[in-house]
């Protein structure tokens, strides 16, 4: 008797991971971002993301859950120890570092792998990106 429950256990593991596999199929094929572009004077600016799947729901808001928020001088990576200009949360509030003037990218999306390079940082695999400036 032993040896049959533990025979339907394994059969009701393997069943339930089969099923949460199923839906891995849907994948994240683009990002938009908005404001497109906004300028920080002094407060924080709230950003939002919206994701295109290659199955529905799609479109559909994005969240922390769902993407990496980042800013950037440099457009389709996240900064490794460089200053940004701005400093994001995952929840796409952007506020300008102290000192900083001039127009950073705000991104979000799915990284990749991170950079071999100290400070290249990681690069998005997929993502959207708008602008902020830092007056």
């Amino acid at each position: 008797m032993i040896g049959f429950r533990s025979c339907s256990v394994g059969a009701l593991l393997f069943l339930a991971l089969a099923a949460l596999s199923c839906g891995s199929s849907r994948q994240l094929q683009s990002v938009s971002i908005q404001p497109a572009q906004a300028t920080a004077n002094g407060s924080s600016v709230q950003f939002a993301a919206m994701g295109s799947f290659s199955k529905p729901p799609s479109p559909q808001t994005l969240t922390s859950k769902d993407i990496t928020w980042c800013a950037s001088l440099a457009k389709g990576s996240c900064p490794g120890n460089a200053n940004p200009g701005a400093i994001m949360d995952q929840n796409g509030s952007a506020q300008c570092v102290q000192g900083f003037t001039g127009t950073t990218y705000v991104m979000a999306g799915k990284l990749g792998p991170a950079s071999m390079i100290p400070d290249g940082g990681a690069p998005f695999k997929v993502y959207g990106s708008a602008t902020l400036t830092c007056p």
